[in-house]
């Protein structure tokens, strides 16, 4: 669906090029296929709906091991490359450019200020933008083939004006995986009283669904890695699944059903995390495939108060990286 916020910040975009990176190249290859650009997305947007397409906009960053599964394996499968090519623009950006961008309004601003003013915290973020300009959806992360394939089938389909994205996506994805919701000693159990008090500490919301392979791997391997158990005693954590008629009081006090939250908060994604610091504010979430290194990077975000000086999550854990590479530490971003 068109989220106002983003259909307003839309209107700030401009387009990017794959291969009019001088100033600022990506250090993973795009796919030639990707549009060569003037950086003014107002033509851009113009001879993309003359074409009958929707605009594809990818946010990306060197040395980003979930840019390079995008490209390597997404990209590098025939029906997906089809259906991207038949039905979008595609075109590249780098968060951290310094690429003067043409906006919709004619205003210029550079990659990196545009990255900042559409709060990308992950990379791939990918936006599929309808022919005005606007969000139809979102992609906050990367999504395995399947996943992402779904995504195009929505927004190509133009589907928007029928269903939400995250309903058709509870839907659409088949992937073999546990039938059973898999549990946890440091889930809260009911009743769920979500609201923060003096002295709560932050908290973590999973959302999951039986036959999701991404949640039977958060558990298999996120949630059993020594750095994210770290993690997990400083946090309140509570998990529910996607569908769940549970009563829930959420952290601003509002009794909800499960399903009914999900719906509010927009989860597409499972396993997604909100999280929530302890006066009951959302900070960050993650809502794409991820690795334990984001995953306690993520937790450590919050649970170290860092978001309060650091907003860019991309920072924090290049910092975070630096630091444990000074004390000896392996970092494997993918690993």
């Amino acid at each position: 669906m068109r989220n106002g916020l983003l259909t307003l910040t839309a209107a700030l975009l401009a387009p990017f090029s794959a291969f009019a990176q001088t100033a600022s190249p990506q250090a993973i290859d795009i796919p030639g296929w990707f549009s060569e650009s003037f950086l003014d997305l107002r033509e851009d947007v113009r001879e993309a709906a003359k074409e009958g397409k929707r605009l594809l906009l990818y946010f990306g960053q060197d040395g980003c091991p979930y840019c390079k599964a995008l490209m390597q394996t997404n990209f590098t499968q025939p029906l997906i490359v089809s259906k991207t090519r038949r039905y979008f623009v595609a075109i590249a950006l780098n968060i951290w450019g310094d690429r003067e961008l043409t906006l919709l309004d004619g205003k210029v601003m550079r990659e990196k200020d545009f990255a900042r003013l559409m709060r990308v915290q992950f990379t791939p973020t990918i936006l599929f933008l309808y022919e005005k300009g606007g969000t139809v959806a979102r992609l906050n992360g990367y999504y395995p083939p399947h996943r992402f394939e779904a995504a195009i089938d929505y927004v190509a389909g133009r589907m928007e004006g029928k269903q939400s994205f995250a309903d058709y996506m509870r839907t659409a994805v088949k992937e073999a995986a546990n039938e059973k919701l898999h549990e946890e000693p440091f889930f809260m159990r009911p009743p769920y009283d979500l609201r923060r008090r003096s002295g709560s500490k932050p908290l973590a919301v999973v959302f999951e669904t039986p036959y999701c392979a991404g949640c039977d791997e958060l558990h298999a391997e996120g949630f059993t890695r020594a750095e994210v158990k770290a993690e997990l005693g400083q946090f309140d954590v509570v998990r529910f699944a996607l569908g769940a008629d549970a009563m829930l009081t959420t952290p601003q006090g509002l009794k909800l059903h499960a399903d009914e939250w999900a719906r509010a908060l927009k989860i597409v994604y499972t396993p997604s995390i909100v999280f929530f610091d302890a006066t009951g504010r959302e900070v960050i979430r993650t809502e794409a495939y991820i690795r334990p290194f984001h995953l306690a990077g993520a937790f450590a975000y919050v649970s170290s108060g860092e978001y309060r000086n650091e907003p860019s999550f991309q920072r924090f854990l290049q910092a975070r990286a630096d630091r444990m590479r000074k004390r000896g530490q392996s970092v494997d971003l993918w690993k």
